[in-house]
């Protein structure tokens, strides 16, 4: 079924069965992304503010700013008179394109990372890898891959940073890459996988060598590519 002719999803009542905490700025932004990561918001779904806001807790000022940055992550999609609704996950020819932009894009911006970055940023690199291991998601426990998808985003934008491009950096950051691919699947291997791969970027770019850090780079494009192409099986 394409896109457009998928119906939109009835209103959903954003419960738990449990007393939500009272999260505030950011905190709202990633309740809001893991439900919507997990599946518990669907495609199409309906988001009531002041139905979020008396669940949270919170007043409707940080539901709304965090409804406009997830609009601006291409997540949810707003419509006149009709609120906030979840954004329908991308379709495999848009995942093959990003995919092919990410090709062209992302071994380039490891390259000039490992030429240019500096010892400071090299660390902050190493230090974001060293955040992303198999038990904060476990032991984040609904959140956990939301909070994946978030420095899996900052991880690649950082090596982009390092890499002194600001025309590659911006236009990765126009993709939104790492929102709509987390958007496809939740299997642990994701996460697993991408870890090591990381580790293997961060290493080719801490040696100074750009032929490896592209490589590494490519290798982990390629082997998320397939990773998440399941999802259209």
């Amino acid at each position: 079924m394409t896109t457009e002719q998928q119906a939109p999803a009835p209103e959903i009542a954003v419960t738990r069965g449990r007393k939500a905490q009272p999260p505030i700025g950011g905190e709202v932004y990633e309740e809001l992304l893991s439900r919507i990561l997990a599946s518990q918001i669907g495609p199409g779904g309906r988001i009531t503010i002041d139905a979020i806001a008396r669940e949270l807790g919170v007043s409707q000022t940080p539901i709304r700013e965090a409804l406009h940055r997830l609009e601006a992550d291409g997540v949810v999609v707003r419509t006149h008179m009709a609120g906030y609704r979840v954004a329908p996950k991308i379709t495999r020819e848009q995942f093959e394109n990003l995919v092919e932009v990410r090709l062209l894009l992302e071994p380039a911006a490891a390259r000039r990372a490992a030429e240019r970055v500096t010892d400071d940023e090299l660390a902050a690199l190493r230090s974001v890898a060293d955040s992303m291991t198999p038990s904060m998601i476990a032991t984040s426990g609904e959140r956990g891959y939301a909070l994946f998808s978030q420095r899996d985003a900052l991880l690649h934008d950082a090596i982009a940073e390092g890499g002194r491009n600001s025309f590659i950096r911006d236009s990765l950051a126009r993709l939104h890459t790492h929102v709509h691919l987390f958007r496809l699947a939740d299997h642990a291997n994701i996460t697993e996988r991408a870890i090591g791969e990381h580790a293997e970027i961060i290493a080719a770019i801490g040696r100074r060598d750009p032929d490896a850090a592209a490589y590494a780079m490519r290798h982990h494009v390629e082997a998320s590519a397939e990773r998440f192409r399941t999802a259209f099986d």
